[in-house]
């Protein structure tokens, strides 16, 4: 068996030979170096969250990187970005890999994501108590209702798309559209229902009634687009971590 594996691998160098030379994939960057690097926000809860008093994060993105750096032997170092940045990070390698991320076409586009492992539904919330007596759509959807939401995020070309008739205001990261509201400069912001049902425990917020469940949205890694040595370890992990039940333990840990 040996024998066979040694030449299965020097065939496929031969391979890479033949065909001239290739970039390191990022999994040998990983591995040489000892440390994988992990874009994360650190907004998101449960998903990523910081603490600014000690820089460090939690949540249930910090647990699974910890894991995928602990199976390949290597440290993790959480390197800070925000939403409208993320997809730009990865390209230009200044992580090798993302926290949870919504698959959408445009960022399919220029970056890879790994297999899904989880999905969420994204839909509008409210002030407690839904002060602006919010009921459907069409009551959201309209001038002198405002929806508030982060740049460069899903929830903004989701916004862009569902509200074209309301007054949307855009805010740069570290701000975030549930902030507005609860501050009371907008009424309206959209959001997971993982996040949803953090920020309901936590301040009140409620989802704005009468509107329609949409589809659920597979989140996954965000990963180099032309790196599929790399792609296919993160998928495989994924797979494997999936049947031994690690994120069904993760999730119910982060109340997912």
């Amino acid at each position: 068996m040996k024998s066979i594996l040694k030449t299965a691998a020097a065939l496929v160098i031969g391979l890479g030979l033949a065909t001239g030379a290739q970039a390191q994939s990022v999994l040998n960057q990983i591995l040489d170096a000892g440390t994988l690097k992990v874009g994360t926000t650190g907004d998101w809860n449960p998903m990523s969250v910081r603490d600014p008093a000690t820089n460090s994060y939690k949540g249930f993105d910090i647990d699974v990187m910890t894991e995928l750096a602990k199976d390949l032997g290597v440290e993790v170092e959480f390197v800070p970005t925000d939403w409208k940045t993320l997809v730009n990070g990865v390209v230009a390698g200044k992580y090798h890999v993302t926290g949870s991320a919504s698959i959408s076409p445009s960022r399919m586009k220029v970056a890879g994501f790994s297999n899904s492992y989880l999905s969420v539904q994204i839909m509008p919330f409210t002030g407690k108590g839904n002060p602006a007596g919010l009921n459907g759509t069409d009551s959201i959807n309209k001038a002198g209702v405002k929806v508030a939401t982060t740049l460069g995020t899903t929830f903004e070309g989701l916004v862009r798309k569902w509200y074209p008739g309301a007054d949307i205001k855009v805010v740069e990261a570290p701000a975030r559209g549930f902030q507005e509201v609860l501050a009371g400069r907008a009424d309206v912001f959209v959001t997971s229902n993982i996040e949803g049902a953090t920020l309901a425990k936590k301040f009140g917020i409620e989802p704005v009634p009468g509107v329609e469940t949409p589809s659920s949205t597979p989140i996954a890694m965000i990963l180099p687009q032309d790196d599929q040595v790399w792609i296919n370890y993160v998928d495989n992990w994924v797979t494997l971590k999936i049947s031994k039940g690690f994120f069904a333990q993760t999730k119910a840990k982060w109340g997912l």
